[in-house]
């Protein structure tokens, strides 16, 4: 059996699965609770992933407790001396890639390719990062008055919360732990009950690489119990969240009662514009991409696709008899497109969409029901759903699915397609596919989103660039890039006066 505090498991048996444990202080030690709770493969609930432990506020404290502590060392770490232990986790993620991406695609259900994919993003991420470690760049400025030096210079915040989603388990974590880490400050981690185990191994990968015990801590559980605490603890001072609208508002409005720094990356329901003029196969086959990839449980998902009337019937049947074709079932089997929907809650929102747009008046074209005989028995799986013939005020137009569920909206020309497309709640990504670079740069220019592609699908973001959206997606922060930088670093404003004399600024300015 394995040592508690120098092992994250408790290795299983043939008959009993491997118990993990949170990781609080450099140990890993089980929650105050004495509960535990499943992790289930989605493909087949018959599997046990794991057992991990059901946290409560007495452990949070704990996790917070460390991490206050190891701040006051951590952040006199020299930045470039903190970016080479994001280094060689970088280059860790490597080598473990293909072990890590199993463990996602049994845990989390999206096939092999993305959950590499996923890896690859934190690898990624951990090279960004540590090259920003030698560029904590602060301006220098002349003085108004002489003999007078201005600058500034970057200051982390101190203990940062995370409460990370399901859909991107390592990739997401990896996006707020890496730049926060990099800044000098110290983190304690919630991972989505669905997916500890990624989460898991990315803290794993940091502690192997160096990084300093307390500097990061994971704690699993349930939101109530776990994320709640969290936020209202005293010591932390920036919390980052990525999941629903309605939980982001909830979380911001409890952070703002103690001055917290919050970043919120919420929800999405992404348009993907189709001219006449487009190539019709290249837009086929991002619709597919971004409709149907990681069963749509993506908030970057295209979930509308506007198409000008002029090649609407023929891209419709196309897109259906694609859509038709595609592999659903376990995503370890290098054969399939679509995994499972990642739990049952998920798969019956799913299907209650589906009956919703029936009722609205859309037309099924292919797909919404649940598969459930022979290898997806004991899975929570659903066909790639398509939609056509969508008013974009309904429901299914409107409201964030999560799921693999695609509405097809025609509309008449460009100038209808931007209004149809910016006429929602939520402003994260979008997409257009044309060959007039006149109306290229006019989408860009028009689509009220945080993210917008040319000739290229919804999905595909990069760890370089700022990462977020407008209206109910987010409260205006961004990760990615040097975004994240700024949210997890405050700036300090440093003046050196050598003129040996009082000098008050704008009174003594010479007229």
């Amino acid at each position: 059996m394995a040592d508690t505090l120098t092992s994250p498991v408790l290795a299983g048996t043939s008959n009993r699965p491997n118990i993990y444990h949170n990781f609080i202080d450099g140990e890993w030690v089980e929650a105050s609770t004495g509960e535990t709770f499943e992790n289930r493969n989605p493909a087949d609930t018959r599997d046990v992933v794991g057992i991990f432990q059901r946290s409560a506020k007495a452990d949070v404290d704990q996790a917070i407790d460390a991490a206050r502590q190891a701040f006051l060392k951590w952040r006199l770490v020299p930045a470039p001396r903190r970016a080479e232990i994001i280094y060689t986790a970088a280059e860790m993620l490597a080598e473990r890639k293909e072990d890590y991406a199993r463990d996602m695609t049994r845990e989390m259900g999206k096939v092999l390719k993305e959950t590499r994919g996923d890896v690859q993003e934190a690898v990624d991420t951990a090279y960004y990062m540590a090259g920003e470690g030698r560029r904590m760049f602060g301006p220098t400025t002349p003085s108004e008055l002489p003999n007078k030096f201005a600058m500034a210079v970057r200051h982390p915040l101190g203990v940062c919360a995370m409460i990370t989603p399901w859909n991107f388990p390592i990739a997401i974590p990896s996006w707020k732990l890496l730049p926060a880490l990099v800044c000098g400050n110290t983190c304690v981690i919630k991972p989505a009950q669905d997916t500890p185990l990624s989460t898991f191994n990315l803290v794993r990968t940091l502690v192997d690489a160096g990084v300093p015990k307390g500097v990061v801590n994971i704690v699993t559980g349930f939101g109530s119990e776990t994320g709640a605490p969290m936020l209202e603890h005293p010591e932390v001072r920036a919390v980052s969240f990525t999941g629903s609208s309605a939980v982001g508002r909830t979380i911001g409005t409890t952070s703002a009662k103690s001055f917290k720094h919050c970043s919120l990356e919420l929800g999405g329901k992404n348009p993907m514009i189709v001219l006449d003029d487009a190539n019709l196969e290249l837009a086929l086959e991002g619709a597919l991409w971004g409709a149907f990839g990681t069963t749509g449980q993506r908030c970057t998902a295209t979930s509308r696709i506007i198409v000008q009337k002029g090649v609407y019937h023929k891209f419709v049947h196309s897109l259906v008899d694609r859509a038709r074709k595609l592999r659903v079932g376990n995503g370890l089997d290098e054969s399939i497109d679509m995994g499972p929907a990642v739990n049952e809650k998920q798969l019956q929102t799913d299907l209650e969409y589906v009956e919703i747009g029936k009722q609205e008046g859309a037309k099924l074209a292919c797909g919404g029901n649940r598969l459930e005989k022979g290898d997806h028995a004991h899975g929570w799986f659903m066909e790639p759903t398509v939609f056509m013939d969508v008013n974009p005020k309904m429901r299914i137009a409107q409201e964030e699915i999560f799921g693999p569920v695609v509405s097809v909206i025609p509309c008449e020309n460009f100038e209808d397609a931007i209004q149809i497309a910016n006429n929602i709640e939520y402003g994260l990504s979008s997409a257009i596919y044309t060959r007039d670079v006149n109306k290229a740069f006019s989408a860009m220019r028009d689509l009220y989103a945080g993210i917008t592609y040319i000739n290229a699908p919804t999905i595909g973001a990069e760890v370089h660039l700022p990462f977020g959206g407008v209206k109910a997606t987010g409260n205006g922060h961004r990760e990615g890039g040097i975004g994240a930088i700024d949210f997890y670093t405050e700036w300090k404003s440093v003046y050196v006066d050598y003129s040996d004399r009082l000098q008050r600024a704008q009174i003594d300015r010479p007229e």
